[in-house]
């Protein structure tokens, strides 16, 4: 009976601690990272749908995050000669989590930025439209990266110490979650 006893208490004390062994697991599981070509032309179009138009992406300039769970926050840059949206928009995003670019919230959805040199060298004025609509939903500041580890036409880079889209020699910070 004793033996009994010191077994069904190491079965509930196993049982309570189960759950504690998976929490690496667990954030793991969330832990985001750099996505790869595959993974970045299964979820962005190489036709964006951007308002009235289907507008060609430049595939090879493709950059983004995943984390476990397969959401992703993934970008192209638009092929915009001949277009309405020429001038006005230059990149095409995914956004499949909620999360905040500089000052501006973007839900889960479709979004084409753009942007325009500021008085100094070192601004860029971003504007983050919904694709579909072409809807502004905020505007925020791109500065300059004084030393980027390569320049790109697009980077988003993983969370972390520099959580940032990076256009050209500019970044803007982002955070995961809505705020």
């Amino acid at each position: 009976m004793k033996g009994l006893k010191s077994m069904s208490k190491t079965i509930l004390l196993s049982a309570a601690l189960l759950p504690l062994a998976c929490l690496p697991v667990m954030a793991q599981k969330a832990a985001w990272r750099q996505a790869t070509d595959a993974e970045l032309a299964s979820v962005l179009p190489s036709r964006a749908h951007v308002e009235s138009e289907h507008i060609e992406t430049e595939m090879r300039t493709a950059s983004g995050i995943v984390n476990g769970q397969g959401h992703y926050f993934a970008g192209v840059v638009l092929l915009t000669a001949g277009y309405s949206a020429e001038g006005k928009y230059s990149h095409y995003l995914v956004v499949q989590v909620p999360l905040r670019v500089g000052g501006v919230a973007l839900k889960p959805g479709r979004y084409v930025f753009g942007w325009t040199r500021s008085n100094t060298q070192e601004v860029l004025h971003v504007h983050f439209n919904v694709a579909e609509t072409g809807e502004q939903v905020g505007a925020t500041d791109a500065h300059w990266i004084p030393k980027p580890t390569r320049i790109s036409s697009l980077r988003i880079w993983p969370p972390g110490e520099n959580a940032m889209i990076q256009i050209g020699r500019f970044g803007i910070p982002y955070k995961l979650g809505a705020d």
